[in-house]
């Protein structure tokens, strides 16, 4: 989230499209009530379901699941169209006026650059022109054709109302008044907040339909307000902390980048990610980055890691791919994996392709489950279903579970949805013998260590030389990990202005990432956790929920990464004075007389910046401005542009008829033979999309009696028309089957779906809950992903779960 949950309540419109916050997020809701109750905010939903959130809503429109981009789109073109933009914000604070090169260009469908064999794009002409200077050539007037603005504008001008409700189904006339009310916020004194979730995020180009909301709300001058922003709603207490700690395949912590296999050259590994600044005076701060990686080798290295040996660089693995976990169970079933650990994980359950899934690890020598629960996975040799038939006996994979308690079985800290850092205290010990993750790893790590250190093997630098300074080594205490990940000094720390002036002492803790140094004199696990455990002690315990602005920023209950920053961008909620677009709902402020900014916030700016520097608010970037034109940021595409799904009852994208290449994003991640297990309308000629329950939690609950209750019985859902079609009415057992299997359950037949017309043809939906499957107390079911298509997104490689291709029967009930 760009803002935070609280912050929801300064919102005078909410938009929830790509999620349901009142069924997902309920606690979290609470804000959006607070909201409609405060400022009389309006609540509108866009969803291909008549959801809970769009039950309590002032306005819904439906939407065909797989056109978001299409609906934002035309929302793009109509504030274009109708001038119902923040001008003074998008002047100064995005690259409208940045000219771009011109050899880059966009022809039915696909962007220059594109390789039809590897289905991947050259992006070399995705970029701004450059002039003598080095300095990117812009054009003030926005008259330049070749100018973002004008490129911009010609190519959403395309989604017009009646394309928008061509593709997506959407009424005109109701696709009008989400637009009109949109608008609205375009008024300084007036903002919008978006929250989305995983029906944006799990699409082929779910990237892409979140990189247009954000230029929606670039548009209206939304992003960095009190009320307004990005706001992804996450699905799991710790998932922002998993990516802010660098989980991801690609990632190493406080989102830097692991080498690819040809940066084999340290000094240019840090050129690439420190860029210049791209306009005169503007701070990149991303310059840093050689401190934030310095801090973070000697995190994990300790002494080992010297300017001599480039902090050990050299021991980083240098990716030849992106070993994400579609290429994880490709590589596994190509035989090319021998053993997994699956730590707090159920792939089985939660990756696409159940069959895929299943056939993979069944080809592993031996698979390591770290979880609370048993899981699908950990049992994944079961027999269950005709597309899921295992012989036991032919499996060799040796499965080996290790039990670990559940957060509220121990101390630490959870990152939620709005980036805050809050500490947990252990409510109850832990059944049997389970033990801490911290634990487990650590059992494991000493051992391999140990055999290393005995019998040698490849590369052992890395293993033997990794710092493990915890006061009992086979049990790392919460509170040592956090103070390793928060930051402390190895050295004294001064100010770079005056040498003479010790900022920390050797020893301590560091206050935050301005004290971080690439010389080896700081570590710190995690830079934008930094000061999160400082020398006045653990802010992440901190309970004060005082809000002396009476806006919702409580900078003094947790911390929020980075810097305590509650809303990031808070510059841009500002004129370029200084001056706040709404007082009454103050972030931060320019303060002549003393000459800093202040607040209800910490600025997301150098604090005593003067205005008149002209510095740009978005300082991550050497831009200084927000992207509209994304360079060559994204695998598919600077703009955003709609393609269907992978599987889509559509022969042709509408956009690009003539033109098979685009007809789904050309950039999708499909392996080889995958295309091929792709469904076609003809035989499966409805779209399904997957959801959560309020009354189950993923998959934890199946394990709780309460909550089998409540929900005892797997369903799905169809529209009145689709049963009414097929003779199926509620409570009637179904079977639903896709290209690469099916599940049964119970229908219900329900107003909540409703049928379009896309293209002229009707499309009917079934919605499908993920929550069951064959392990825990509630009654069995059938695991919703045996449905779904190998397939991700083309940026994060996200699987693409909320669009995709089935039919539906009815049968006889089956005991």
């Amino acid at each position: 989230m760009t803002n935070h949950w609280v912050d929801i309540k300064n919102a005078d419109l909410v938009l929830i499209m790509g999620g349901n916050a009142a069924e997902a997020h309920p606690c979290g809701f609470k804000w959006v009530t607070e909201a409609k109750a405060q400022r009389k905010a309006r609540l509108v939903v866009v969803d291909p379901r008549f959801t809970r959130s769009a039950a309590v809503a002032d306005y819904y429109a439906p939407i065909r699941a797989g056109s978001d981009i299409a609906f934002l789109a035309g929302l793009i073109n109509y504030l274009l169209s109708h001038d119902k933009i923040h001008h003074e914000y998008v002047r100064n604070y995005t690259d409208f006026s940045f000219l771009v090169k011109t050899d880059f260009a966009f022809e039915d469908g696909l962007y220059s650059g594109y390789d039809a064999e590897t289905h991947k794009y050259d992006r070399s002409t995705w970029g701004y022109q450059l002039g003598e200077d080095g300095y990117v050539v812009t054009d003030p007037t926005l008259q330049d054709p070749r100018c973002v603005y004008q490129l911009m504008k010609a190519h959403y001008a395309r989604y017009t109302p009646e394309m928008v409700e061509s593709i997506c189904g959407t009424p005109r006339d109701a696709f009008l008044k989400v637009c009109e009310m949109i608008a609205e916020t375009s008024a300084s004194d007036r903002v919008m907040t978006i929250m989305y979730a995983l029906g944006w995020t799990q699409h082929s180009q779910g990237s892409q339909i979140i990189r247009t909301g954000a230029m929606v709300q670039l548009l209206l001058g939304n992003i960095g307000k009190p009320g307004g922003g990005m706001n992804a709603l996450r699905g799991h207490s710790n998932i922002q902390g998993l990516t802010d700690l660098g989980l991801l395949s690609n990632l190493l912590p406080g989102y830097m980048t692991l080498p690819g296999e040809k940066e084999q050259d340290f000094t240019a590994y840090l050129e690439k990610r420190s860029p210049k600044p791209l306009r005169p005076g503007q701070m990149s701060y991303w310059q840093n980055y050689p401190k934030f990686f310095v801090s973070t080798m000697k995190a994990w290295f300790g002494d080992a890691a010297t300017a001599d040996n480039d902090w050990g660089y050299h021991w980083l693995p240098k990716l030849d791919k992106t070993h994400d976990i579609l290429q994880v169970f490709e590589d596994m079933n190509a035989g090319r994996m021998n053993g997994y650990i699956c730590q707090g994980f159920n792939p089985l359950a939660s990756a696409p392709c159940k069959i895929k899934v299943s056939s993979a690890l069944s080809k592993l020598k031996y698979l390591v489950v770290i979880d609370p629960l048993a899981t699908e996975t950990s049992e994944f040799w079961q027999n269950h279903g005709e597309y899921n038939a295992v012989d036991p006996t032919k499996i060799a994979t040796e499965v080996f579970r290790l039990p670990s308690t559940c957060f509220a079985e121990e101390d630490g800290s959870l990152v939620n949805s709005g980036r805050w850092l809050q500490w947990h205290w252990q409510a109850a010990k832990p059944p049997g013998e389970a033990r801490p993750d911290p634990e487990i790893i650590a059992g494991i790590f000493l051992r391999l260590r140990e055999l290393y250190r005995k019998d040698g093997g490849a590369l052992p630098d890395p293993i033997l030389n990794l710092a493990w300074r915890y006061k009992q080594p086979h049990s790392p205490a919460p509170d040592e990990l956090a103070r390793e990940f928060s930051g402390r000094a190895l050295a004294d720390v001064t100010d770079p202005k005056d040498a003479t002036k010790v900022l920390v002492k050797k020893g301590e803790q560091l206050n935050g990432f301005a004290e971080l140094r690439d010389d080896g004199s700081t570590a710190c696990g995690c830079w934008i956790f930094a000061g999160a455990w400082s020398e006045k002690g653990n802010l992440m315990a901190r309970r004060d929920n005082s809000d002396p602005y009476g806006i919702g920023q409580t900078l003094d209950w947790a911390f929020a990464w980075p810097a305590n920053r509650r809303v990031l961008y808070n510059r841009a909620s500002c004129d370029p004075a200084g001056k706040p677009y709404d007082p009454s709902r103050m972030l931060v402020a320019w303060d002549g007389l003393s000459g800093r900014w202040s607040g209800s916030d910490i600025p997301d700016f150098k604090a005593d910046s003067n205005p008149a520097d002209g510095m740009g608010p978005f300082i991550m970037n050497p831009e200084g401005v927000a992207r509209f034109f994304a360079r060559d940021m994204m695998a598919d595409g600077p703009f955003p542009e709609h393609y269907e799904p992978l599987e889509s009852p559509l022969a042709k994208n509408p956009m690009h008829p003539d033109n098979p290449l685009a007809r789904s994003n050309p950039a999708a991640r499909v392996f080889e033979g995958d295309r091929e297990n792709f469904g076609k309308p003809d035989r499966f000629p409805y779209v399904a999309t997957t959801y959560r329950l309020t009354e189950h939690f993923h998959y934890w609950t199946k394990h709780c009696r309460s909550n089998a209750v409540v929900q005892p019985e797997q369903f799905v859902e169809i529209g009145e028309a689709l049963g009414a079609e097929l003779g199926i009415r509620s409570g009637d057992p179904v079977r639903v089957r896709s290209q690469r299997g099916f599940i049964v359950a119970v229908a219900v037949v329900t107003k909540r779906l409703r049928s379009f017309v896309i293209e002229g043809q009707p499309v009917h939906t079934v919605g499908i809950p993920i929550h069951w499957g064959f392990t825990g107390v509630a009654r069995n079911g059938y695991l919703a992903n045996t449905l779904t298509p190998f397939v991700g997104d083309a940026n994060t490689q996200t699987p693409e779960f909320k669009s995709f291709l089935v039919n539906v029967e009815k049968i006889q009930r089956v005991v």
